[in-house]
């Protein structure tokens, strides 16, 4: 199934001749690394498996960029991840399963058919904007039935994001709590319980007890209306940041981190997080 557009370019590749903001064009370079005895050595060794982890890299710097407000980086963040999907389909086209006009194609025809009160007649116009259109659409598009109201959520996505999926599919059949009270009482649960299993020194358990915490924190998040992935990555960054505060200002003092002891530290980190504040 390979891709004559693509193998045309390919044959006659002068990288002065090609158009930069053509996606062909970054259809063919990839065609041309992945051919074998004139391709790249190391895209040739590639798979979708190996692939994969740069795929989630690439997904993670595009939010960052977002989160950072800077344009720049996230143009080039979003031209990265779009040559992890050209990367995948060329895979597939050489496997012979699929190649990148039918990934457009599929998405192309899944909006359209998903919003049916943008793109429909008059009377799909008016039944896309009923509530819970958009489940009733996802659920018929499915095969088989569920077996499961929580099937669906990849296994694959970070523990926190996926958390906060399986809770709000369960919310949808009624299995939640009302209001944010009784999900801080089970968090003070989960960490007393936490709290008796670092007592009992059982580490199984204290990784348990700190995973229902964390599940339950997700769910906080969830019912305060914010992603809690959101949340960590800014407390990251802010982590960061007060850090190389610390270390700029004992390198002022002639100092390194490891010279110095954790109250002198303490108190550059005070200053620094008052120093935000005000």
């Amino acid at each position: 199934m390979a891709n004559p557009i693509s193998c045309t370019i390919v044959a006659a590749m002068n990288p002065g001749d090609l158009d930069p903001e053509d996606l062909k064009t970054l259809v063919a370079i990839m065609a041309a690394l992945r051919t074998p005895g004139s391709g790249c050595p190391w895209d040739l060794q590639q798979d979708f498996h190996s692939i994969a982890p740069y795929t989630l890299e690439e997904a993670y710097e595009v939010a960052e960029a977002i989160e950072e407000g800077d344009r720049a980086a996230l143009r080039d963040e979003l031209g990265d991840l779009l040559l992890q999907v050209v990367y995948h389909a060329r895979m597939a086209e050489e496997e012979g399963s699929f190649a990148l006009p039918e990934v457009i194609a599929a998405i192309t025809s899944k909006m359209i058919r998903r919003h049916p009160h943008v793109f429909g007649d008059e009377k799909a116009r008016s039944a896309g904007i009923a509530k819970g259109f958009w489940e009733e659409m996802k659920a018929k598009e499915r095969q088989a039935a569920p077996d499961s109201v929580l099937d669906g959520v990849p296994a694959a996505l970070p523990g926190l994001t996926r958390a906060v999926k399986l809770q709000a599919k369960a919310a949808r059949v009624g299995f939640d709590w009302p209001s944010t009270g009784p999900v801080l009482d089970k968090i003070a649960e989960e960490l007393d319980e936490l709290r008796d299993s670092m007592a009992a020194g059982d580490k199984a358990a204290i990784e348990e007890e700190f995973g229902d915490l964390m599940f339950v924190l997700a769910n906080l998040a969830r019912h305060l209306g914010f992603d809690p992935e959101a949340a960590i990555r800014q407390a990251s960054h802010k982590f960061e940041r007060r850090f190389k505060a610390i270390e700029a200002e004992l390198k002022a003092r002639d100092k390194a981190p490891e010279e110095s002891t954790l109250a002198e530290m303490d108190a550059i980190w005070n200053a620094v997080k008052v120093g935000e504040k005000g």
